[in-house]
């Protein structure tokens, strides 16, 4: 079961992985107060270096579990138990597109979102860098269910390098998302359209991204990936 890792497999799960509205929520709320300045080659500027702190404090998150993984021989373990942190993910996030906001959900906590905003106000590149440092981290133990199965698969495939591709591969369409909003607002789309848009299919969201949870935790406990 863990002698390979399949190219649709991995993307699959990235594309899984990507449909995170807690880092789509705090791109728009920076891109909206970004645009109230006026400055498109800002908006540009700092929006990709918040993508970029993300894509590297995941690859880095990675890398770093890939080796504990690697170290201590519990990668199959591990990978049990991200199926079925997966399946509940998927029930929370079905759940929320029934019920949303009620009872436990997967978000960035309320007593987070005060010290994001602070820093989406700041509008600037270090601003950026720790904007992407945080909501990586704050997320990563809600949605990084998928990531630490495709580690535990890695991890059973040969030495750490090997595995480079396939880390770079999977965190380039996970924030692939992210680059789209970017270059939606860029080139016209408002903030407040992004944001409407965001508000109206947030359920939808969730329920593909509790589906896809759902199916990919099943697959694994059955030992078909």
């Amino acid at each position: 079961m863990f002698d390979y890792l399949t190219i649709p497999a991995l993307i699959g799960g990235a594309a899984i992985d990507s449909i995170n509205p807690c880092a789509f929520a705090v791109m728009i709320f920076l891109l909206g107060y970004l645009l109230a300045l006026g400055s498109p080659k800002l908006i540009l500027r700092v929006g990709l270096v918040y993508i970029v702190t993300i894509f590297v404090v995941y690859f880095l998150a990675g890398l770093g579990l890939l080796k504990a993984l690697t170290a201590f021989g519990v990668a199959g373990i591990i990978y049990k138990i991200a199926a079925v942190v997966l399946l509940f993910v998927g029930l929370v996030n079905v759940k929320d597109f029934f019920w949303y906001g009620k009872g436990f959900t997967l978000a960035i906590p309320e007593s987070r979102k005060p010290l994001l905003q602070k820093y989406i106000r700041k509008a600037s590149i270090p601003a950026a860098i720790v904007l992407g440092f945080l909501v990586s981290a704050f997320e990563l133990p809600c949605t990084g269910g998928v990531y630490i199965a495709v580690l535990g698969l890695l991890a059973n495939r040969g030495t750490q390098i090997s595995a480079v591709p396939y880390l770079l591969l999977y965190n380039l369409i996970f924030v692939l998302p992210l680059f789209i909003i970017l270059g939606l607002v860029y080139f016209g789309i408002s903030a407040k359209q992004m944001e409407e848009w965001r508000t109206k299919n947030r359920k939808w969201l969730r329920l593909v991204l509790g589906l896809g949870s759902l199916a990919l935790g099943i697959l694994m406990l059955l030992g078909k990936i």
